[in-house]
Order: structure tokens, then C-alpha cells, then sequence
């Protein structure tokens, strides 16, 4: 199924041509405000056990909503990104420390404390660590799973080729591999930096499923970048070949003006067309709208069932 979000007032402009220049978001961008004390309690939770989240650090437009429900996706090994991709809001630079030897029990706690059945973990890129991270990934994985038998799901970087990297974080049998594609082949660069390799971000999936074919497999992209229709169905119809089983489609929105221009707002029609096409090419399930994030209602979506058969590439 296609997940269908709600939206607090219909588009004044169907074709979706309104961009970033005219210094105003389309009607259908604009949300309510969460009034719940829940918000507080969340945040504040996280602030007493030293957690980050990507909630805060990425300045998504679903915080407030998620924190209201109790629940945020954890970011571990840091705030501080080794990569510059030209969307995101998290700090970049030279992360200062080590992974916290006690970071792993601690989102575990969070996780018990806030009652969560599904659990989401993503992180910082680390490429000045050896296994990028792989090793803290497994560790919070299995502390979630054994404190408080969550189903989990890793959003993970690209780990630069690194196959056994990847290995490990797959030992750890999270209920779901997240790697987002984030923006079709040609602006890949652009937009992910010079470091990232749309090859190896299909390849990845192949060697999930590979691993251990149990594990569903999710991938994600920004509309708006300046992407054309013909190349968002060949790169979605890539992802499906390499045996993706979820996908997720949401609306770039610039973080601050140092970050990459929105070319378009694409309407909520739109999105929920694109999401029918994605269903139709095979993916189990599809969320698609103007307000979608990777881990947005991700439990729903981690419960659909998949099927094992090999994938064709």
C-alpha cells in the first residue's frame, strides 16, 4: 500500500511550479502545531540520556509531530558529518572523540523509557573510523533488541566499498536496511558530494540481501533537486532490480542559504502519483508525500511483508 499524509489545506498551484525563489512555501507545506506535553517529554528525555537525534540535527519538518508521539530516530556516533553533501543541515567537519563505549545502552534506555516498538538508528558519515561506524551499529541493534525486543531499523551511510562493514551491521539482523539514494545519477555529486557512488548504493542493497535475505531493504529520495520524471522512474526502477522492498518520496526542503536550492515544490497529486507508479514497478510499500522522511511511520511500513526472491540484478 501507499502511505496517503494528511495535508492542512489543498495546493493553490497543481502544476507544481512554485520555487525557492519566490521566498514563500505553497499552502500545502504549512502544518499544525503539535500542542501535546508529549513533545516536551520526548525532547527532554533526550537531553537527560545525551542523545542525539537527526529530529534536531537535520531540522526535519516531522519533529515536533514525532516528539509529540514519542518517538524520534536516534543519530549515534556524533553530530559532527565527514561528508559535505550539499542538502543536509548536520554539522560537517572532523568529528572530535571516539564512539561513546556507552552510547549503545543508552539509546537502549530511551528506547524502553519512550515504550517504542519500533526503534530507528541512523549516524553521522564517519569516514575518519576504519568500519565507518559499522561496529557501534551492531552494538546498539542488538542492546535495543535484547532490552526491550523492538523491531529495529538502521539508516545507515555508505560505508566507501567497505563490504565487511557492511557485513557487520547486517549480523546484527536489524529488521530493516534504510541506505537513501537521495537524488537520481545526475546530480548525484551535487547533491551527496564527491564521495558518493550511485553504483554502490544499489550494490549495497544487493549484499543485504545476499547476507541475509530476512532483512526488508528501504531507500529514499528527495523530490525537487532539479531531477527530471524520466530519470526519478529509471532510478526507482534501479532500486527495484537490486531488490529494494520499501521506498520513500518527500519533498527537498532547503535547511538554510547556504544549502542547495529548492527547484520545485511538487503538489501532493504528484507525490501520490509517483507513489502508485512506485507500487506499480513492484516495491512492497511506498510513502509518498510532500512531508515524508525516511523513518517517517516507519513502524507501519517495517511490518509489511516482502518477498525473498533473489533480486534480478
Amino acid at each position: 500500500m501507499a502511505f496517503r499524509l494528511p495535508v492542512v489545506a489543498p495546493p493553490e498551484m497543481p502544476e507544481g511550479t512554485l520555487t525557492s525563489g519566490t521566498g514563500r512555501l505553497p499552502r500545502w507545506l504549512k502544518r499544525p502545531i503539535p500542542q501535546r506535553n508529549a513533545n516536551h517529554l520526548t525532547a527532554g528525555l533526550l537531553d537527560e540520556l545525551r542523545l542525539e537525534t537527526v529530529c534536531d540535527n537535520a531540522k526535519c519538518p516531522n519533529r515536533m509531530e514525532c516528539y509529540s508521539q514519542q518517538t524520534a530516530t536516534f543519530m549515534i556516533l556524533g553530530n559532527v558529518c565527514t561528508r559535505p553533501c550539499g542538502f543536509c543541515a548536520v554539522r560537517r567537519g572532523r568529528p572530535p572523540e571516539a564512539p561513546e563505549a556507552d552510547e549503545p545502552e543508552r539509546v537502549a534506555e530511551a528506547a524502553a523509557r519512550l515504550g517504542l516498538k519500533h526503534v530507528v538508528i541512523t549516524s553521522v558519515t564517519r569516514d575518519d573510523l576504519p568500519d565507518g561506524g559499522a561496529d557501534h551499529f551492531y552494538r546498539c541493534v542488538v542492546a535495543v533488541r535484547e532490552r526491550t525486543g523492538a523491531t529495529t531499523e538502521v539508516l545507515t551511510p555508505d560505508f566507501v566499498h567497505c563490504k565487511p562493514a557492511l557485513q557487520r551491521v547486517i549480523a546484527a539482523q536489524p529488521t530493516v536496511f534504510n541506505h537513501n539514494m537521495e537524488t537520481v545519477p545526475r546530480l548525484y555529486r551535487r547533491v551527496r558530494g564527491p564521495k558518493s557512488d550511485y553504483a554502490w548504493t544499489l550494490e549495497m542493497m544487493r549484499q543485504v540481501k545476499r547476507y541475509d535475505p530476512q532483512v526488508k531493504t528501504k531507500s529514499g529520495l528527495m523530490l525537487g533537486l532539479g531531477e527530471e520524471r524520466g530519470e526519478l522512474l529509471d532510478a526507482l526502477a534501479d532500486l527495484r532490480r537490486f531488490g529494494v522492498d520499501f521506498l520513500t518520496l518527500g519533498q527537498y526542503l532547503q535547511p538554510g542559504e547556504k544549502y542547495l536550492p529548492v527547484v520545485r515544490y511538487l503538489p501532493p497529486e504528484e507525490f501520490e502519483e509517483l507513489g502508485e507508479l512506485a507500487l506499480a514497478m513492484g516495491f512492497a510499500q511506498v510513502a509518498s508525500g510532500p512531508f515524508v522522511r525516511s523513518s517517517y511511520h516507519a513502524r507501519e511500513m517495517a511490518e509489511a511483508p516482502i518477498s525473498t526472491a533473489a533480486c534480478e540484478a
